[in-house]
């Protein structure tokens, strides 16, 4: 065997050398035969971990929220298809799909944060940032594994058929780590703004809280000022709540001493929270409401079981 030239039927090529130099090797070149499948398997994996997280969320509350949870519904649907294409065909257009995919969803979550999509604010929580990183993970598995061609250039030229932007394609996109490395880190960064930006509820400020009435449903419920329809959670008790946290992101505690408006005929007190702050209540039990509300004469609260209990709207007899 002469040097320079490849190995019969090994596909690996050796160093040139000078007479009386030992070639180089084949296994000291990472095999691109292992590198690929670690990578389709990692990014299917990943893409199917993130929809498992949004269908948990999906299950425990988003799916009364309007709008939005026939969108996420949507999404989990189809990331869960995607992740199960690239384990099936190994195909760099589904793995790029994918990519996108993972991108978009991470995508709007960040615009969840900083803006609100259809009403509706997403807040910092576990789960959130879980499928935040995940995501970003899934993109970059699934981009580098389309960004890179599965055949040596030889062959990938071959199988182009004398087409330059075919052969491109084939050969792979260049520069395609340091490219899909600089999205992924911008991304997360991004997320890191994001997180710092998005609210972890914040105490309201105290004074008086006004409670009226509203018909939803032929239900006469306690609102607040501004109409939005108020609950109350299973686990609490007349003196405790048991909301806080990220519970109390999604299920705002109505605070300051509150005032009775025209036909609100319960018992009206205060109890006082964790954080020191006043928290309302109406016939022993403490107010709250809903972020899946986003307009005064809904209640997409009322009887879902979310964050630890279950919760009701305020019903108020006439």
């Amino acid at each position: 065997m002469s040097p320079g030239k490849p190995t019969a039927g090994s596909g690996q090529y050796e160093r040139a050398t000078s007479p009386g130099m030992a070639p180089r090797h084949p296994l000291t070149r990472p095999p691109r035969r292992y590198q690929r499948p670690g990578l389709r398997l990692a990014g299917a994996g990943l893409l199917a971990a993130s929809g498992a997280i949004h269908l948990d969320l999906y299950l425990t509350g988003y799916r009364s929220i309007p709008t939005i949870g026939w969108l996420f519904l949507l999404q989990l649907s189809a990331v869960f298809a995607v992740a199960a294409a690239v384990l099936a065909t190994g195909s760099r257009l589904v793995a790029a799909a994918g990519a996108s995919l993972a991108l978009a969803t991470f995508g709007s979550y960040l615009e969840a944060v900083w803006a609100g999509l259809f009403g509706f604010k997403e807040i910092r929580t576990a789960a959130g940032i879980a499928a935040g990183v995940v995501e970003v993970a899934a993109f970059a598995a699934l981009a580098a594994y389309a960004a890179t061609s599965a055949a040596p250039a030889p062959h990938a030229r071959a199988a182009a058929g004398g087409y330059r932007l075919l052969a491109w394609l084939e050969l792979g996109i260049p520069a395609a780590g340091r490219t899909v490395a600089g999205i992924s880190v911008a991304a997360l960064a991004v997320f890191g703004l994001s997180l710092a930006h998005a609210s972890s509820p914040a105490p309201a400020a105290a004074g008086a809280t006004a409670l009226n009435t509203a018909t939803i449903g032929g239900v006469t419920v306690l609102t607040n000022a501004k109409g939005f329809t108020l609950y109350w959670f299973a686990p609490d008790t007349p003196t405790r709540s048991k909301c806080y946290g990220v519970c109390a992101g999604y299920w705002p505690p109505v605070t300051g001493t509150p005032s009775a408006g025209p036909g609100v005929t319960g018992t009206l007190a205060t109890i006082t929270r964790s954080d020191g702050t006043t928290q309302a209540t109406y016939d022993g039990h403490p107010l709250y409401s809903y972020v899946g509300d986003t307009a005064p004469g809904q209640a997409f609260g009322n009887n879902i079981t979310l964050n630890g209990g279950l919760w009701h709207e305020v019903t108020v007899s006439g």
